[in-house]
């Protein structure tokens, strides 16, 4: 068995090692990391989970070490792209405790935080820094950081960058940086984009492949509940209180709905947070600390979280609602299942999401198992109403003066999609009682309600 002594890695770093949970290398450090330590461009494509932090980070700051003097003023050895404050957060910490005892200096800057007070930071230059490229490019408009002497360039979760439009970004930001120098990108799919990617900053990189793109941790039990929007909420109440002393991620698509599912699983006793771009990072720091320290049971997120969370109590991860992006159902469901650990991950699916389950099974390449419920008929998904055919309609459906579809509820307390509660709660939620959850072979009987929009993406988060 390979260990990271036999890797070459530096008596420093390993003496750091041993103060970790890192005891041998994972499938992707193995093959990694000797790559990097002979300086070859790298594309390391692996699922979440699998420590990729450490395959980057411990040859390069091996190599850095090797430097021998600190860097100059405002100058930057090693630059980690990721693409939100979470993972940003997740990298800095986990490489500040690999170079405790060194004289290697690590920096992040994230947006959400004084930006004077990343400048003075970096004044005294950094051997590495960790930065969202939104907040990156504020300092190198102001001049506070130059990046000529940068001889190593990482971008994490690239796949995940481009969702977020940071493409334009990382063009920007490669234009400071030297053309000679080692290029590392790590992701977990492989879209035709990335490929792009890799054509453009990569030379002649060394491929590393430990799992097939797309395909989750075999850790985890994986299952799909068939359930009107209407209904979401309360199977969801039935599934959390089946396992009262577990930690739950739960994932919703848009910010809106994500915060009043949190605030609704609130009032029905649930110690719950919620994490997504409308909260400040001090916020988000605070209820990821909170989740982190076990004081939270529940954490409610959208996709700004499904990466950078590295919370090894996570047993469940609900998915709300199903991701527009397919890839991004990978990334959400390797939150479970974290350092050895087993973990579940079950699916919520309505009728006007049955595109978007067909598209993560033909990601994954396997259907995912029903548990509850049954696949919405052609006839259900046909007359599931679609992105903004809701709006000005009562909460009982149908448009005023219209009548009400046959075997459409009158009312829905839970949270629709985008998280607007439908009438005031009296009592239970009336309609359709929801599936068992681990079973039942009755398909829901009413109709979904209105899909929501898709969340405006922001060209520069973080």
């Amino acid at each position: 068995m390979t260990t990271f002594a036999e890797l070459g890695l530096s008596t420093k770093l390993l003496k750091a090692l041993e103060k970790t949970n890192l005891k041998d290398p994972t499938p992707i450090q193995a093959q990694a990391i000797p790559h990097i330590m002979k300086g070859r461009d790298l594309m390391g494509l692996a699922q979440t989970g699998t420590g990729k932090t450490a395959a980057f980070g411990l040859p390069l700051l091996h190599r850095i070490l090797d430097i021998g003097h600190p860097p100059a003023p405002r100058t930057v050895r090693a630059l980690i792209l990721a693409p939100t404050r979470e993972l940003v957060t997740q990298i800095h910490d986990n490489l500040t405790i690999f170079t405790k005892g060194t004289p290697a200096k690590v920096i992040m800057v994230v947006g959400g935080a004084s930006l004077n007070r990343q400048a003075m930071n970096l004044a005294r230059g950094a051997d590495v820094l960790v930065a969202t490229p939104g907040r990156l490019i504020d300092l190198l408009e102001r001049g506070d950081v130059d990046l000529q002497a940068t001889g190593y360039l990482v971008l994490d979760e690239a796949d995940h960058m481009l969702d977020m439009g940071f493409i334009h970004a990382l063009r920007r930001i490669a234009k400071h940086i030297p053309v000679k120098r080692q290029t590392l990108l790590f992701s977990a799919t492989m879209p035709k984009d990335i490929e792009e990617i890799a054509d453009t900053y990569l030379r002649d990189p060394v491929r590393v492949q430990v799992a097939p793109p797309g395909k989750p941790v075999e850790r985890i039990v994986q299952g799909v509940h068939f359930i009107p929007n209407g209904d979401k909420a309360r199977l969801l109440e039935e599934y959390l209180k089946k396992h009262p002393t577990e930690q739950a991620l739960v994932f919703g698509r848009t910010k809106h709905g994500s915060e009043k599912l949190a605030k609704l699983l609130g009032t029905w006793g649930f110690k719950v947070g919620s994490i997504h771009g409308n909260k400040s990072q001090n916020q988000r720091d605070r209820t990821l600390t909170e989740f982190r320290n076990g004081e939270l049971d529940v954490l409610v997120a959208t996709d700004v979280a499904a990466r950078g969370i590295d919370i090894p109590g996570v047993r469940h991860v609900y998915n709300f609602d199903l991701p527009n992006v397919p890839e991004n159902y990978v990334h959400r469901i390797g939150r479970t299942a974290r350092a050895g650990a087993e973990g579940t991950a079950v699916a919520f699916c309505a009728p006007a999401e049955m595109d978007e389950l067909r598209a993560v099974e033909k990601v994954m390449k396997k259907a995912i198992p029903v548990i509850g419920g049954a696949p919405w008929s052609a006839e259900m998904v046909a007359a599931a109403p679609k992105p903004g055919q809701n709006r000005g309609q009562r909460p009982g459906g149908g448009r005023p003066g219209q009548p009400k579809a046959q075997g459409q509820a009158t009312k829905s307390y839970a949270p629709r999609g985008d998280g607007k509660p439908q009438g005031k709660p009296q009592g239970k939620p009336q309609g359709a009682k929801p599936a068992r959850p681990m079973g039942g072979g009755q398909s829901p009987s009413r109709p979904n309600s209105a899909k929501p929009a898709r969340p405006q993406q922001n060209r520069r988060p973080g």
